[in-house]
């Protein structure tokens, strides 16, 4: 009787693993102090967890990254350094990548409903970072966040982009500032994705001269340098993060420059 016990719980206790496995577990957000959409009193940390991410590199989910991008990416160094960080955006993108496109809304609409309730409990503006980490992985999950960006229309969506596909899905909806994410590597084919859908372009150079040299040998109008990117503005602090008291790019007001040297 007891050996027939033991065997019984056994294999209750496995059914129940077998379905928890099946559940899906809720999409994480992250706080990133330079996106923070409200800071602390103190003006040092992230109060609100408005951004989400995803694992970097072309394994995962970044198809479109280049020889430039995976040579300097400084999500997928942090993945390195802080386990519980890559923990994380690897649960999401599991989530995601085993989920029907039914169940990929779902997911995102829950994080997002999430995110606006801890806004509106705080009263903070309800800006939200696309991806911190990783990029759009295929057609059919751009389409889901199409879908969610859609239902959350007093939200302010922005995200930088590689995916080239993602372009005409995201392209020309009100509250998502779209980027197109260039450098050296891929050059050509962001100038004529901007040339087609007028997208705004976010241009990684080794330093700020070079990235207005290549701006201008492609357009009258430069871009303007990310003032975070080079040491005019703080990260954050009591006036807020540096993306949210520039906001050129949370609303895509022009063409940005970054540099890998902050020079």
């Amino acid at each position: 009787m007891g050996s027939f016990l033991r065997k019984f719980s056994m294999s209750v206790v496995e059914s129940i693993i077998d379905l928890r496995r099946k559940e899906k577990m809720p999409l994480i957000r992250s706080k990133d102090r330079k996106v923070a959409n409200l800071v602390n009193k103190a003006g040092k940390q992230p109060v609100i967890a408005n951004t989400f991410g995803l694992p970097s590199g072309k394994a995962y989910a970044c198809p479109g990254a280049t020889s430039v991008c995976e040579t300097i990416c400084y999500a997928g160094k942090l993945e390195k350094v802080f386990k519980g960080v890559r923990d994380v955006i690897v649960s999401n993108y599991e989530q995601l990548v085993n989920a029907n496109f039914g169940e990929m809304v779902l997911l995102l609409d829950e994080m997002i409903s999430d995110f606006v309730a801890d806004c509106e409990k705080r009263n903070a503006e309800k800006l939200f970072r696309i991806h911190w980490d990783g990029d759009f992985f295929n057609q059919e999950y751009t389409y889901a966040w199409r879908n969610v960006i859609f239902k959350y229309p007093d939200v302010q969506f922005w995200v930088y982009t590689r995916s080239d596909f993602a372009v005409p899905i995201l392209t020309g909806i009100q509250n998502v500032a779209l980027y197109f994410s260039a450098d050296s590597a891929n050059k050509d084919l962001a100038w004529q994705l901007k040339r087609e859908y007028g997208i705004k372009l976010a241009y990684l150079a080794k330093d700020f001269a070079t990235g207005k040299k290549d701006f201008n040998e492609k357009q009258e109008k430069s871009a303007i340098p990310c003032p975070e990117n080079n040491r005019k503005i703080q990260l954050i602090s009591t006036n807020g993060s540096a993306c949210v008291a520039c906001s050129q790019c949370v609303f895509a007001r022009n063409d940005i420059l970054f540099s890998a040297t902050k020079k």
